[in-house]
């Protein structure tokens, strides 16, 4: 069966002058010649996206869009029309949002969080800003330290709340927060905490625990091959200066020197650490 606004592995089963014909079990997909693979032939498998031409026709492409059926991104509106706006999501033709799926009026150049959907009147790939509705914390599919994809919706007071795999919603607070966000960024994170009584999260960026230690301690030896062995920080440098050369808080900065060094790898001298073997 066909996924449309998805990927699908679908054979060639004949050439045209214009491109080749996929198997859809009917009468096929047409993939335009711009976009047939170097050396593809009749019986090849082909990865394609599946998504409607501008005559409402079932298409095959091997661009990559910026989204996929379901996914929530952030895109920017290349222009708008009395009934919605079109905008670019990495496709020869524009992804639409209804006028009535806006949540303010959306203006040419601007960028806007929305979820890519199967607009049900038409049967065709459209885009809403009416995210909250696909949104709950009802039946969670998540438990702590589960690693998960972020993607940041809006400010708090307290600090961001993030959609959780595109389904949850949680709140990464300030003092997890060591780099400047903003609505629309995505990064891999865990559940940090699950609040049974309302089903609320608390998440992290990065990985748990000692995973999170485990990658960051390849990180500062490689840094440390990189740069002779040395490098000018230590658990009294400042936690900006820490994140802006490791990517990483200074508390977790900390907890991987202190490992290397009980692992005898590295000295922890006044200026620096530096590499033993």
């Amino acid at each position: 069966m066909i996924k449309v606004g998805e990927y699908n592995h679908l054979k060639v089963s004949r050439a045209v002058e214009f491109g080749l014909y996929l198997d859809d079990g009917q009468e096929g997909i047409l993939l335009p010649k711009r976009f047939v693979p170097e050396g593809a032939k009749i019986d090849d498998v082909l990865k394609v996206f599946i998504y409607h031409d501008g005559e409402e026709r079932l298409i095959a492409t091997t661009q990559h869009p910026k989204g996929t059926m379901g996914d929530i991104v952030k895109l920017n509106v290349v222009s708008v029309t009395p009934q919605g706006a079109f905008m670019d999501w990495g496709l020869m033709k524009d992804i639409f949002v209804p006028k009535s799926q806006q949540l303010q009026k959306m203006i040419p150049n601007g960028s806007y969080l929305v979820k890519i959907v199967l607009d049900e009147q038409t049967g065709r790939i459209a885009a809403t800003e009416r995210i909250d509705t696909f949104l709950s914390n009802d039946i969670l599919t998540v438990k702590e330290l589960d690693e998960v994809a972020l993607t940041v919706y809006r400010r708090t007071d307290i600090g961001y709340v993030v959609i959780i795999n595109n389904i949850h919603t949680g709140v990464l607070h300030h003092n997890e927060i060591y780099r400047n966000i903003t609505s629309g960024d995505t990064f891999s994170g865990f559940i940090k905490k699950i609040y049974p009584k309302e089903n609320k999260i608390d998440v992290a960026a990065g990985k748990p625990g000692y995973k999170r230690v485990e990658d960051e301690t390849e990180k500062i030896i490689r840094l440390l091959n990189e740069n002779n062995g040395y490098l000018p920080y230590n658990d009294k440098s400042n936690p900006d200066e820490i994140y802006e050369q490791f990517e990483m808080s200074k508390k977790t900065f900390k907890m991987t020197i202190g490992n290397l060094y009980k692992q005898r790898i590295i000295s922890i001298e006044k200026t620096g650490i530096k590499k033993l073997t």
